[in-house]
């Protein structure tokens, strides 16, 4: 699960989503798509690939996805999600 969650988190929009979505509220795909400048069908394929992770959950709003940080997540996949987030913006690095 460990491999899927890095390999998930690698993407930077995937990164961005799962930043935005720390506020533990739900959010409409349309909301993620508007604030990260992804389209609908991109958008839509990196959530998914977070879901698969374990890393979020969905429920449909009427034509909407609406994602939220899955509550179940286990406490060692959040010690990891969470120091991947505290790095910082993904292009926000200092050269090394």
């Amino acid at each position: 699960m460990l491999l899927s969650v890095l390999s998930a988190l690698a993407e930077p929009t995937r990164l961005e989503a799962m930043r935005l979505l720390l506020d533990e509220r739900e959010h409409c795909v349309c909301e993620l798509m508007e604030r990260i400048g992804a389209t609908q069908s991109r958008m839509s394929r990196h959530m998914r690939v977070l879901k698969d992770a374990g890393l979020v959950t969905d429920r449909r709003d009427r034509q909407w996805v609406r994602y939220r940080l899955n509550d179940e997540m286990p406490a060692d996949i959040r010690v990891v999600l969470t120091a991947v987030l505290s790095v910082g913006p993904a292009n926000d690095r200092s050269a090394a």
